[in-house]
């Protein structure tokens, strides 16, 4: 699904500003490995301690997910990568602007469980940068 400027669908509003576009396919988040485990046993991941101070949870689209992970988790081990279907995510999801003028998915609700479609380590290199696996579009 791809939404231009202000667009009504099924009820819920995603903005995006005139003249952008987002795809509505998948979006990934940075998650540390223990809260995931947790998030397992409980059914709702709540994000990081960044996330709750911000009042949303950070996702990015596949093509932003590699330079969010270099500028705000390099270094971090443990690291998981969420791959989540946006539609599922319905109203709480937002696409607001951010670096750069970008685009970014936010996230206003806790994410549950179920709506995560695969879970990937993100291993450390020695250069403090994470290696990612293949993203399908």
């Amino acid at each position: 699904m791809l939404i231009k400027s202000t667009v009504f669908n099924g009820g819920s509003l995603h903005y995006c500003p005139p003249g952008k576009s987002v795809s509505m396919g998948k979006i990934f988040h940075l998650a540390d490995k223990t809260a995931w485990q947790k998030a397992q046993r409980t059914g709702k991941y709540f994000g990081s301690a960044n996330d709750a101070a911000d009042g949303f949870m950070h996702f990015s689209t596949r093509e932003q997910v590699r330079e969010s992970a270099a500028k705000h988790r390099r270094g971090v081990r443990d690291l998981l990568l969420l791959e989540v279907d946006a539609v599922a995510l319905g109203d709480a999801l937002r696409w607001e602007a951010a670096r750069g003028g970008q685009l970014f998915p936010h996230l206003y609700a806790p994410l549950s469980v179920a709506d995560v479609i695969a879970v990937h380590e993100l291993p450390l290199g020695d250069d403090g940068l994470h290696h990612f696996p293949a993203l399908d579009a």
